[in-house]
């Protein structure tokens, strides 16, 4: 069975807006042994919409096409399959009465034009569960409602449709296509080794999946995500197709070891996170070129409070000599990195200090070319009488990038000491 993707709305085209929604939902498909050869992104135009849709429906027994189901008049993706079924639009009072109560819990005034996304073509269904948003998904079968093509509509609100997509356009297509069998995947994160450098480490483990053919064995670069390393196995139901992903994690754990740092949406600083609650840690940070980012990304993590006590965010230089006591000089360098986890760990009362200091880009600072950048780590109980350590790294990308890449650099090096003490 093939499925077509069709991204409405005219910021995809001005690049106002990136498309992940395409590329998520390509992948999903994927996963659950539905073929899709074909994307396509179209502007808010009706004429080029019902175009754009009957093209894929002409190459394709499925077509997803997201976006465009809001309630203003440039939301006009309803009156576009409309046509394409050759059918008129009709109120679904289910989904009009949904939309009332959502205003009403909230408190808040719903405009009359919010009723349009109530609006259903003739002989098309709203998914009514779930319904995150007050756009529902549509069902919209072209002929036969069960052996026919179909047309299936999601909100472009990315957290709205992956929930629509998950649990309700995939299963329905499985059906359709007969798929009986079960297919899964788990990602595996890392850090420390590049693509290249992975794939050479996993180079006979995956010649050997080659020849079974399952489970397989994908990357995927994901900047301050880490480098991804997806298994994907396919069953005749969830139990053995878990089976199968487990019994090849743990191939692959004894191939990369501490490279992997977590499963799936863990990150790297709920891993970190996790560790120093087990011991009874506490943390601190002091950050200059990412300012904040990486206290930012720790307080993501829910329960972050009872390990993480603050983040100095130290950008300018004075604020580094006054606050966290560096000493006068460069500071960008592995002195100041180490006196900033020391300081760190003084001012906010933690048991271990992270720093990071460098020059992120574009231009050198202090002499020092971008991208290098200095991680300190003063590891208090847990590094006896080392004292205070700092190294420096140089790392790849722009600006964004190597602020990125500098906070999970950072948090690696703390797991690594984490998992070393014990």
């Amino acid at each position: 069975m093939r499925c077509d993707v069709v991204a409405v709305g005219s910021e995809l085209l001005l690049g106002q807006i990136v498309d992940t929604n395409s590329s998520w939902i390509g992948e999903q498909l994927a996963l659950v042994g539905i073929d899709s050869l074909f994307q396509t992104k179209v502007g808010d135009n009706l004429g080029r919409i019902v175009t754009a849709l009957e093209q894929a429906l002409e190459r394709s027994d499925a077509v997803i096409v997201c976006g465009g189901l809001g309630p203003t008049q440039d939301d006009i993706t309803r009156d576009a399959i409309a046509k394409v079924m050759g059918v008129d639009l009709e109120l679904d009072e289910e989904v009009a009465a949904r939309i009332e109560r959502m205003f009403s819990s909230r408190g808040r005034r719903m405009s009359a034009n919010n009723f349009r996304q109530a609006e259903v073509p003739v002989g098309a269904r709203a998914i009514h569960d779930p319904q995150p948003g007050t756009a529902p998904g549509l069902i919209c079968p072209i002929g036969d409602p069960d052996t026919g093509k179909v047309l299936y509509a999601v909100p472009g609100v990315p957290a709205e449709m992956r929930e629509i997509v998950s649990k309700a356009i995939l299963p329905d297509l499985q059906r359709r296509a007969g798929i009986s069998a079960t297919i899964v995947s788990r990602t595996l994160r890392t850090w420390g080794e590049s693509e290249s450098g992975l794939a050479e480490r996993l180079a006979g483990r995956v010649a050997e999946l080659d020849r079974t053919g399952n489970p397989t064995l994908a990357y995927l670069a994901s900047g301050i995500e880490g480098i991804k390393v997806r298994l994907t196995a396919k069953g005749a139901d969830t139990a053995e197709a878990e089976a199968l992903l487990s019994a090849e994690e743990a191939e692959v754990r004894a191939i990369l070891g501490d490279l992997v740092f977590g499963v799936d949406d863990e990150t790297i600083e709920a891993s970190v996170l996790a560790l120093m609650r087990a011991r009874g840690l506490t943390l601190g940070l002091a950050e200059s070129l990412t300012g904040g980012m990486m206290g930012s990304r720790i307080c993501d993590v829910p329960g972050a409070s009872d390990v993480f006590r603050g983040s100095i965010v130290s950008y300018a230089s004075d604020v580094k000599y006054s606050v966290l006591g560096v000493p006068e000089g460069p500071v960008v360098s592995a002195e100041a990195a180490s006196a900033m986890a020391s300081g760190a760990r003084r001012v906010l009362g933690s048991d271990i200090g992270v720093a990071v200091t460098g020059v992120a880009g574009p231009d050198p600072q202090e002499g020092v070319e971008p991208g290098t950048v200095y991680v300190g780590l003063d590891l208090g109980p847990l590094g006896g009488d080392a004292g205070p350590e700092a190294f420096e790294v140089k790392l790849p990308g722009d600006r964004v990038l190597v602020r990125q890449f500098s906070v999970i650099t950072a948090m690696t090096a703390l797991r690594s000491r984490l998992l070393a003490a014990d």
